[in-house]
């Protein structure tokens, strides 16, 4: 699935309330659409300047609502759809969000992943090897991937107010018009 505009982004985004990361409900105690508002929030906190990263932590893992129980696969889902949409460099981020997983499982493996991020990490290639490792290091977005990655992992709280999604259609606006490779009457649907 391709997104072509802001709207069908925002109504996938819709979508993921009552959504969760497995199947079977047995996930992570939030659903995809808090988990996604409060790893944008956290993201705004740390770097207020950095929409592109924001807006990535706020699509990182729509994967798991386009092909339910795909864990390995969910990141290249979600990056694959947001694509055209919303630019290169947060498809990477999204795509990159499992690899900075498997990275910080080897680099720092008290990091705090959640119950089940520890279950799906084997069926995403567990801990890095070392060459692994270095080679992501070495990657201009590493960095970027990584604050992505522990903003995920923090944003799993219960009850935690973490504002509406309508608070995000100006900056997916923006980094919709910055970055997409679709005509611009494509960006917004037309009511």
């Amino acid at each position: 699935m391709e997104l072509r505009s802001v709207e069908e982004l925002m109504d996938l985004l819709y979508a993921c309330r009552g959504a969760r990361d497995t199947p079977d409900r047995s996930g992570d105690p939030v659903d995809l659409h808090d988990h996604a508002l409060q790893t944008a929030a956290l993201l705004r906190r740390s770097r207020p300047a950095d929409k592109e990263l924001q807006v990535a932590g706020l699509v990182h893992d729509i994967g798991h609502l386009l092909q339910p129980g795909d864990d390995a696969g969910h990141a290249d889902h979600a990056a694959d759809a947001v694509h055209a949409l919303l630019g290169a460099r947060v498809a990477r981020l999204v795509r990159m969000h499992v690899p900075a997983k498997r990275y910080l499982a080897t680099a720092a493996p008290d990091h705090g992943m959640s119950a089940q991020s520890t279950l799906t990490l084997r069926a995403q290639g567990g801990p890095m090897s070392r060459a692994e490792a270095a080679a992501f290091e070495r990657d201009p977005l590493a960095d970027d991937a990584i604050t992505l990655r522990q903003a995920d992992d923090a944003a799993k709280v219960v009850g935690l107010d973490a504002g509406v999604l309508e608070d995000w259609r100006t900056v997916l606006d923006i980094v919709a018009a910055r970055n997409s490779r679709l005509p611009n009457s494509r960006l917004r649907a037309v009511d």
